[in-house]
This record gives C-alpha cells, structure tokens and sequence, in this order.
C-alpha cells in the first residue's frame, strides 16, 4: 500500500508526476500517495531544495532548465495559435499616443504584426524578424540597433544599448524564455537580457509580459525581472490555474487570451 511509502519513494513519485504532468496540484499528490496535505508540503520542501521542483500556491511546479537558445524559426512551430492569440489581445493594450518598448520572440514577433496600422503610437525594438515581416507599419516604428543575433533574429550589444538610453517609454511589451515566482523572468543570452533590463529600466510605466502556459516553471540562464516587477500578464486558456492564484497573490494582473485558431 502507498501508505507505508517512505519518504524517498513518496518523492521518486511526485517526480515521476511532475515528468509527465509538469504542475501538481497538494491535493492531487495526497490522492497519488494516499498520506496527508503536511507530508505532501514537506516532500516538496524538500525537492525544492534540491532544485527539482518549485513550490506554488497550492502545489509545485516542475523545474525546467533551459540552458542554450533554441533556433527562432523551431520556437516559431511552438504553440502558434496561442501566441497568435496573445500577440492579439496584448496590441490591444497599446493606447493612443502611446511610446512602446517591444523585445525580440516569436510572441512579441505577433504583439507587432497585430498593432492596427493606423495607430497614433511610436514603437522601439529590437525584434528584426518582425520588422522583416512587416509591409508598412503606419505609426512610428524605430529598431534600436545593434549587432544581429542569428539565434534569435535580433539586435543587441552597445550600439542598441545607447540607443535605448536616448528614451523613456510609458509601455513595455516584453517575451521572455521562462519565468516562474521563484527565479523571475530569465532569458538565455546576455546579450537579450541587457536589452530587456534596459527597455524595463526605460519605462515609466506599465510592464507587459506576454507568455504562453509552456513558459510558467522554465528557468534560463539570465534574470531580467523579478515577478513583482511585472504588472499584467497576457497569457493563454492552458495557463495553469493555481499559477494564476500566485502570480496575483504577487500584484499581476493576469490576462487570458481566447483560444481563436487561425481561418484555414
């Protein structure tokens, strides 16, 4: 009976839980063990000194490391219709005589495709792609310069930093590779996350984080905010509920995107 496990079993399980499922729920786990709710918080205590979970509101999270930068074009295949969806709904926040902070990814890469081109507004990034893609923007559009990062399709180092420090924004829209409550948003290159930190330093005011479910519990290399720096995320419907209890237990305002597959 799982009720005699001992404690390394009761955590060899919750692993194995957390390899498939990548969020737990405490009730949850006291079902899959049979034991108590004070067992289940003390287990995952415990794997999350050992770094291989993160402890939520209600429940733990797997901890994910994303260590090298995956290729743009492999993250574009990841969750389209989600980022479409979420590019869409985060456009909607820029408001007339707005100036724009926007960072490189393929969610930011849909938050610009999406901006109605008539809008009285100015916007300054660093996501080439986006700007490769686009027709004619009609409203302000500045690329901020730089080196190109093949990687991800944009641009950073000192010229782009120089450039940024010419500006204050009253938005930034800003795609990261992981976030969690934890660690914060972290991204895994330096170079991006010199251009992030001062988009956010440059900003006086709202911090605007766009990132579907797959991102909640992924850890890279390099911190750009902590979560209380953030003010509203854009997400989609597979967002884990009981992340949304804690990141609004941490003063964000979370936005869930309709699912609104694109027209064959």
């Amino acid at each position: 009976m799982s009720k005699s496990l001992i404690p390394a079993q009761r955590r060899e399980r919750i692993q194995d839980y957390l390899s498939l499922h990548k969020i737990a729920r405490t009730i949850d786990l006291c079902d899959l063990l049979e034991t108590s709710e004070a067992t289940v918080r003390r287990d995952l205590e415990w794997l999350e000194h050992e770094g291989i979970l993160e402890r939520t509101h209600g429940g733990a999270t797997l901890s994910q490391r994303m260590i090298f930068e995956p290729e743009y074009q492999h993250r574009a295949q990841l969750h389209p219709e989600e980022k479409r969806s979420i590019g869409s709904l985060a456009a909607s926040l820029i408001e007339t005589g707005d100036i724009v902070f926007i960072n490189s990814g393929t969610t930011t890469t849909q938050v610009i495709q999406q901006i109605p081109s008539n809008s009285d507004i100015t916007i300054f990034t660093n996501n080439l792609n986006a700007t490769l893609e686009m027709v004619a923007p009609g409203y302000h559009y500045f690329l901020v310069g730089g080196e190109y990062q093949s990687r991800s399709r944009s641009l950073s180092g000192s010229f782009a930093m120089e450039n940024l420090k010419q500006i204050y924004a009253n938005k930034a829209i800003l795609g990261v590779d992981g976030f969690s409550l934890k660690h914060g948003c972290t991204v895994p290159t330096l170079t991006e996350a010199e251009v992030v930190r001062q988009m956010i330093e440059r900003t006086m005011g709202q911090i605007i984080l766009v990132a579907d479910h797959s991102k909640w519990g992924v850890v890279s290399n390099f911190p750009v905010a902590t979560i209380n720096e953030i003010d509203i995320l854009v997400t989609d419907e597979q967002f884990d509920k009981a992340a949304i209890e804690s990141l609004e237990g941490q003063s964000v305002k979370i936005m869930v995107a309709p699912f609104n597959p694109a027209s064959s």
